[in-house]
């Protein structure tokens, strides 16, 4: 299994896919078994807890990330990686995990005959939908030929095949009928294109799925296009407009975009922006007053510390604890290349804010 560490760990008391009024809830500390410490600061990372809030993809991508990161985590993580990947088509990722392996101590051999048959069944599974698609075409049945086009977009997707997922899912465009079908279309598209970081396909996907009709009347929806937004926003380094998007976020997201992202995940990457970005009176009308995004702080107490902390200018203590936080902010997959800056810029706000007070 993965390595527990003591509830103490900043990202240690999560927190299940269970939601409670739409909001994934936090769960007991479970008992410690094993404790990893990071080589580069004292800092715990819970890892089992810290995964188990991910699905598909994602899961295994930022496991990959973190291995890549912590040499002292990397053997375990990886492991586990390659044994949840032989439960996918996934034969690219397992390979590439597999070289990742290769320097750890207890590397698994890799599997050519397992590859080998996964390669087959996909090849045979490819032949049956391209063959669907093409009798859905002779038939002219609207419906049948989006679905056809769908079903090899999903078949690309597991297979980590993202760019021939997006384009089988952009040629669902001429066969949607339906309000749901643009919004599936939508979210499908946004989906791969956040897993191969083209978040102008991104961006284009959010507008045309939010001018659909019936996307303002479903609270899930718009919560998981304004995280993407979010996210996108947080790729090109727009914190003010990333933190704006994620404020935004409906708690009743829940664990819905976990192939995405966490209800934690947007607690921590919108208050870091919002702090990072905002001056004090937006600070505490879209953070400090906000009800809905202190449903997510709720579930980071150390996040919801910082920012409290920062905002009754106790500096010297919401400075402590980011950095105690920090370690574990640089294993995670979208937030590591932002940490710094972010850092810089919420550690020279507070400075200038403390000399203005003296």
């Amino acid at each position: 299994s993965l390595p527990r560490l003591q509830p103490s760990d900043p990202f240690g008391r999560v927190r299940t896919a269970r939601a409670e009024g739409g909001v994934a809830c936090a769960r007991p500390p479970r008992t410690c078994t094993r404790k990893m410490t990071t080589p580069a600061s004292n800092s715990n990372f819970d890892v089992e807890a810290y995964i188990g809030n991910y699905q598909g993809f994602t899961r295994l991508k930022r496991m990959a990330f973190i291995a890549s990161q912590n040499s002292t985590l990397k053997p375990d993580v990886l492991r586990a990686a390659i044994d949840e990947v032989r439960k996918t088509t996934n034969t690219a990722l397992y390979l590439e995990l597999i070289a990742m392996a290769a320097d750890t101590a207890g590397a698994s051999a890799r599997d050519d005959a397992w590859v080998e048959a996964e390669d087959k069944r996909a090849s045979q599974r490819l032949e049956k939908l391209e063959n669907d698609l093409g009798q859905h075409k002779t038939s002219l049945v609207k419906e049948s030929i989006r679905m056809g086009h769908n079903d090899l977009g999903d078949f690309h997707s597991a297979r980590g095949d993202f760019a021939m997922a997006l384009k089988c899912y952009v040629r669902t465009r001429d066969y949607c009928t339906t309000s749901k079908h643009i919004i599936t279309m939508c979210l499908n598209i946004i989906r791969v294109s956040i897993h191969m970081g083209n978040f102008s396909h991104v961006a284009n996907y959010i507008t045309k799925a939010e001018s659909t009709d019936s996307s303002g009347s479903d609270p899930v929806l718009m919560a998981q296009l304004r995280v993407s937004a979010g996210l996108g926003q947080l790729e090109v380094k727009k914190y003010k407009l990333a933190a704006r998007k994620l404020l935004e976020t409906n708690p009743e997201l829940g664990s819905s975009f976990h192939e995405i992202v966490s209800p934690q995940d947007v607690a921590t990457y919108g208050a870091l922006c919002a702090l990072a970005s905002f001056d004090r009176a937006e600070l505490k009308a879209k953070v400090i007053d906000n009800t809905n995004f202190r449903s997510f702080l709720e579930l980071v107490p150390e996040v919801r510390e910082i920012v409290h902390d920062f905002y009754n200018s106790r500096y010297a203590s919401c400075l402590k604890t980011l950095e105690r936080l920090k370690p574990d902010l640089l294993l995670d997959l979208h937030l590591h290349d932002h940490v710094a800056t972010l850092y810089t810029d919420i550690r020279s706000k507070a400075l200038e804010i403390g000399r203005a007070h003296v």
